[in-house]
């Protein structure tokens, strides 16, 4: 009993730890999915840089409240699953949420921590929607482009046009 007991102990701390060195992580039901599915739920999340862990839902609830992440502990309720990223905060939101798309999907994100704040359904997906962070940077490079090109334009078509207003020189 006694082993069990800080078994249990350990099994906390170590979630703690997990919950607290992840930049997010999404609690997930995915009650009825087969095996297989799983699987390769966990392979897509590892291709993003992270992981899936099953938790008991008592050892969860404790870690997250002493992680500090009181808000989240009522989504340990039922057959919950947590994916952890270390480093890419918006992959577990994406991961998950493309999962969760096809109407007979039975995986359904409840719950996250995104950079120590609690977020609900309706905030992780719109995090799950937005668009990577290269893509933005290519956004952002792309307007800056088309903003200095537009310059370029303007300051050479004044140039062309106080040349042909100055009167040629003998």
């Amino acid at each position: 009993m006694k082993e069990t007991l800080e078994q249990k102990k350990q099994e906390v701390v170590s979630t703690v730890d997990l919950m607290k060195n992840s930049k997010s992580f999404v609690v997930f039901q995915y009650g009825g999915i087969s095996v297989k599915d799983f699987q390769d739920l966990r392979r897509e999340m590892r291709k993003n840089g992270g992981s899936i862990s099953v938790i008991r839902n008592n050892i969860s609830s404790r870690a997250a409240d002493e992680a500090g992440f009181v808000d989240v502990k009522d989504a340990f309720k039922g057959q919950v699953a947590v994916a952890f990223a270390k480093d890419d905060m918006i992959a577990p939101a994406k991961v998950i949420f493309k999962a969760a798309e096809p109407k007979d999907s039975k995986i359904k994100p409840i719950k996250g921590v995104v950079d120590g704040e609690v977020y609900s359904y309706d905030q992780l997906k719109t995090l799950a929607t937005l668009p990577s962070y290269e893509t933005l940077l290519t956004q952002l490079a792309a307007g800056m482009l088309g903003t200095l090109s537009q310059l370029a334009i303007g300051l050479n078509m004044l140039v062309e046009k106080d040349a042909e207003n100055k009167p040629a020189e003998a």
